[in-house]
């Protein structure tokens, strides 16, 4: 086991006994209406949660489901309940900046508060007096396969929801990673939980690449019963140049959990970056940012830029054409597919039923 913060080690019992404390005293979970699935990981970030809530709503709404998604917002500067607007500008600084990343990608709505379940009511609040006075909601204008929009099963996603156990989930999704396996509690590393929490999963996910190492280790870990499901990570480039759009010695810029995995997976496909700049998760981008990598890239005489979806929609158009100065600036996609897709729905619909 390793340790990110050795300095840490003496603190992390008492982590640990926080973390009972907080088992010993956990009321009763509330229920909603419509059924919860949850996606979480035991690490306090760079899992690649994100992504398979994006590709678990698609799942689900190309199955006849109402989607919707229910986070937290994490960094976000509003308050109270609320429902994403992507159209805003400052929709990022507003909502936060996955929320929004996973309006856009995933096109369900999705809600922000801190109460999980008071925003799960909310949500279903405006889908019930949407029905009532017959105004189509969302994608109910699309083809549905499963009947009319009134008739149609409303389902929860809740995003970053293994350690919010104060809401009742019929499915529990666990993403692990081998980095997970072999990480520190906090605050000595990244996890947030003993991996032997894994065994209140009704679902571990973990990535296709990493199959053969951690399989076998992850497995003794889940209880009987519970599933094992792989995703396939890729990076998208824009067409038509691809991991040419933003020239031969583009600069990588982010603001993520794991910025090391985005520059080298930036390397493995094939775009030469000359340097990545890295900002600490969930970082708003403001003029002082911006300068900072407009000195570094012409520095380095960069061709452009390369980052996020999650750094990009906390751009404004402003500071969007600032670095255009410099070059192009090209947003990857990570996208997360399922290696079995057909058997993800038809287990996870068993679990709904």
């Amino acid at each position: 086991m390793s340790a990110r913060r050795s300095w840490a080690w003496p603190l992390v019992p008492l982590y640990a006994a926080v973390l009972r404390a907080k088992d010993a005293l956990r009321g009763e979970a509330k229920t909603l209406a419509w059924p919860v699935v949850s996606v979480g990981s035991v690490s306090a970030g760079g899992a690649g949660k994100t992504p398979v809530v994006i590709a678990l709503a698609k799942v689900l709404r190309e199955r006849g489901w109402r989607v919707d998604v229910l986070s937290r917002g994490y960094g976000r500067e509003g308050l109270g309940i609320a429902r994403v607007d992507t159209v805003r500008e400052d929709a990022a600084r507003v909502f936060g900046d996955e929320p929004v990343l996973i309006a856009r990608a995933a096109e369900v709505p999705v809600w922000v508060g801190s109460d999980r379940y008071a925003v799960g009511v909310a949500a279903e609040r405006a889908v019930a007096d949407a029905d009532e006075k017959q105004i189509p909601f969302e994608d109910d204008r699309k083809k549905s396969t499963n009947g009319d929009a009134g008739e149609r099963r409303g389902v929860h996603v809740l995003d970053d929801g293994f350690q919010h156990r104060r809401l009742k989930r019929d499915v529990d999704i666990v993403l692990i990673t081998a980095e997970d396996l072999d990480d520190a509690l906090l605050p000595a590393g990244n996890r947030r939980e003993p991996l032997e929490e894994l065994g209140r999963a009704d679902v571990v996910v973990i990535r296709e690449e990493e199959r053969g190492a951690v399989e076998a280790r992850v497995s003794k870990l889940m209880r009987t019963g519970a599933l094992l499901w792989s995703v396939h990570r890729r990076l998208r480039f824009p067409a038509p140049l691809g991991v040419l759009s933003a020239g031969l010695r583009p600069l990588a810029f982010c603001a993520i959990a794991r910025p090391e995995g985005f520059a080298s997976a930036l390397q493995d496909a094939g775009c030469g970056i000359i340097d990545a700049v890295v900002f600490d998760d969930h970082a708003p981008y403001t003029e002082r940012e911006v300068e900072d990598l407009l000195a570094i890239a012409k520095k380095l005489n960069a061709s452009g830029f390369v980052t996020t979806e999650k750094d990009a929609v906390k751009l404004s158009a402003e500071l969007w054409a600032q670095l255009e100065v410099v070059g192009p600036v090209v947003v990857v996609a990570l996208d997360a597919e399922f290696v079995y897709p057909e058997r993800v729905a038809r287990e996870l619909e068993a679990r709904l039923a």
